[in-house]
């Protein structure tokens, strides 16, 4: 059985690392032939290496005079190319955000793992799916800012996919594979239904760090009480997401393009153990529930793996010792980033977009202790209020959604220079 051959953007980060670990345990079935960070030269060399990944690049385009991208360049052009690949020629080292777009092209590329973090993500999502390859999607930014775009670019690759017989006989094509937690469980949920049949989809939320507490005992939060998750292992922004229940919110929008649901059928229910990842209800009243151990490892192993299933990653759970199930409504009027989410959603066009936008402005300024906890979700308002007064956009372009976020992260930080 040939290989199946990655390209892993945000190779550095926790979804990236744990991609290149699902990797390691499934040597005889993956191989890595594209890796791209933003900025971690050191721990990108060490990846490369490893893996003998000659193609390489570095999103921050501030770094290209540094003497260790010379010293990269040089490692990828010196590692032997494998058996396999006659048909390419030569190694490849970039900086800059167009050479980590130029990974999505390799011609042996199979699968392009997006783990790149904010709306830079976008740009490459499009890309892999524009050269026909499947995307494996963490970045919840393509979805919440593109998904107008994407959606209809995924659905093509389906479509080729099934013309030249490399889908699977039964259930989706493939080309667009959730790494999600949440979103993977609903879409193993889904294989085998009728999607005219569902009635909600349940996404299920921890609550994040400050579940149970209201909003005058979060004006004094610091970044590092908000960065300390209850069960997941994150990185810093996504954190911060989580615990304002922004995480959430991104989620319902992301399920909405993925799975063409209207978001009256998409609930938010908190789950503190984080052991149903997330449920399906059907109209019979029925609920399909997805359950498993809180690792990553395994819904990115399923989405490198479909539509077959490997061997566990990790350990299984044991339900013998797992204990109580709890559930509870989110508090929307202490946690305002998942209202504003879901509004924007609704609203759609562009707004989702300046809602992202400034959500990264303001978890910046927080992490920075240039703002107040609270006012994440005060900023974002005040720029969604903006600019649904100056009038909401259809999505037409990448081009267009880049002008609106740049507009949107001036807003933002007009904003939060002001507090």
């Amino acid at each position: 059985m040939a290989k199946r051959r990655i390209v892993v953007l945000g190779s550095t980060g926790s979804i990236g690392t744990q991609t290149l670990d699902v990797v390691r345990q499934h040597s005889d079935r993956l191989e890595i032939v594209g890796l791209a960070v933003h900025g971690s030269i050191d721990l990108l060399a060490i990846q490369a290496r490893e893996f003998g990944v000659r193609h390489v690049a570095i999103g921050d385009a501030s770094l290209k005079d540094d003497p260790r991208c010379d010293e990269l360049a040089a490692l990828v052009g010196s590692l032997p190319a494998t058996a396999d690949d006659d048909e390419v020629s030569g190694a490849s080292f970039g900086v800059g955000p167009a050479a980590v777009a130029a990974l999505t092209q390799l011609p042996e590329a199979d699968v392009v793992v997006n783990a790149l973090v904010g709306a830079a993500g976008l740009q490459a999502s499009y890309a892999t799916l524009a050269a026909g390859k499947v995307l494996a999607l963490a970045n919840k930014e393509s979805l919440v800012v593109g998904g107008d775009l994407i959606m209809p670019l995924a659905a093509r690759v389906d479509a080729a996919r099934r013309a030249a017989g490399v889908a699977p006989a039964t259930g989706p094509a493939g080309a667009l594979m959730p790494i999600d937690s949440e979103h993977g469980a609903i879409y193993q949920c889904l294989l085998g239904e009728n999607p005219r049949e569902v009635s909600k989809l349940w996404v299920t939320a921890s609550g994040g760090p400050f579940r149970g507490k209201k909003a005058e005992e979060l004006e004094q939060v610091t970044p590092a009480q908000a960065l300390a998750h209850p069960t997941w292992n994150m990185g810093a922004k996504i954190s911060i997401d989580s615990s304002t229940l922004m995480n959430k919110g991104l989620e319902v929008i992301e399920a909405h393009h993925l799975f063409a649901m209207p978001y009256e059928k998409i609930e938010v229910v908190v789950q503190p153990q984080s052991a149903i990842h997330s449920m399906v209800e059907f109209t019979d009243g029925s609920v399909l529930a997805h359950l498993g151990t809180t690792d990553m490892r395994i819904p990115i192993q399923f989405a490198l793996s479909y539509p077959e299933r490997w061997e566990a990653p990790v350990k299984p759970l044991d339900f013998r010792t797992l204990g109580s199930l709890e559930f509870a409504a989110p508090d929307t009027d202490t946690f305002r980033c998942l209202a504003l989410a879901r509004h924007a959603g609704e609203v759609g066009g562009t707004l989702p977009d300046v809602m992202n936008a400034a959500n990264e402005v303001a978890v910046a300024a927080f992490l920075k202790e240039q703002i107040g906890y609270l006012d994440i979700a005060r900023c974002v308002e005040a720029t969604m209020d903006a600019h649904e007064r100056g009038g909401v956009q259809v999505v037409e372009s990448l081009e267009q959604l880049e002008a609106v976020d740049a507009w949107a992260r001036s807003a933002a930080r007009v904003w939060c220079d002001r507090r």
